[in-house]
């Protein structure tokens, strides 16, 4: 426990704070609506699709800042106290968590564009924005446009599963060296100022 009195904590920047709390909250809320969605009332599932999908194309446009500002500004370091393993296994993970952060809204537009009733269906931002479906998916012929979607749409499942797999890695490991090594690891992703120690 010395170590987080004693030591000044590094930190993310607070734009890379917030970007992290921002795609964390729609990563649940779009996780609840994925799974709830076709058991509304049915007045209501439709909605409840679009704004799944808003929220996957918001998600897209955040995580790519995201990664832009990671990019200007490179993560603080890791606690000295973790062991070559860990940090290999820390960066591993971060890396494969902005690919399946990004892939999984990326497969989800793909799988929308080859949806057979798009046309009936115009792909609006928060019923708002009006957004484009991939051409080379939406053009296809119906047969190919069918297979191809229910093979998309089974590759945006996978990506969940192991998208949520892996969240849970993050935190499980986060809370691990919160309360268990006596590091402050939550303090380093904190969107407020700085206390003085």
């Amino acid at each position: 426990m010395t170590q987080i009195l004693t030591e000044p904590v590094s930190r993310y920047t607070r734009v890379a704070a917030v970007f992290h709390w921002l795609v964390a909250a729609l990563i649940v809320v779009n996780v609840g609506l994925g799974y709830t969605a076709e058991l509304l009332p049915d007045t209501w599932v439709r909605p409840a699709i679009d704004l799944h999908k808003s929220i996957g194309l918001t998600a897209i446009g955040l995580v790519s800042m995201r990664i832009l500002w990671r990019l200007a500004h490179p993560a603080p370091p890791l606690p000295e106290s973790y062991g070559r393993v860990e940090r290999a296994a820390a960066h591993t993970a971060h890396v494969v968590l902005y690919g399946l952060i990004l892939a999984l809204p990326v497969s989800g537009w793909l799988h929308d564009s080859a949806f057979k009733d798009a046309a009936a269906h115009p792909l609006r931002i928060f019923w708002l924005i009006p957004w484009f479906r991939v051409g080379a998916l939406a053009h296809l012929d119906p047969t190919t446009k069918e297979a191809v979607h229910g093979q998309l749409f089974a590759l945006h499942v996978w990506l969940a599963y192991a998208l949520y797999g892996l969240v849970a890695l993050h935190v499980l490991g986060a809370l691990k060296h919160q309360f268990i090594d006596g590091e402050a690891e939550l303090q380093r992703m904190r969107v407020g100022r700085r206390r003085a120690l």
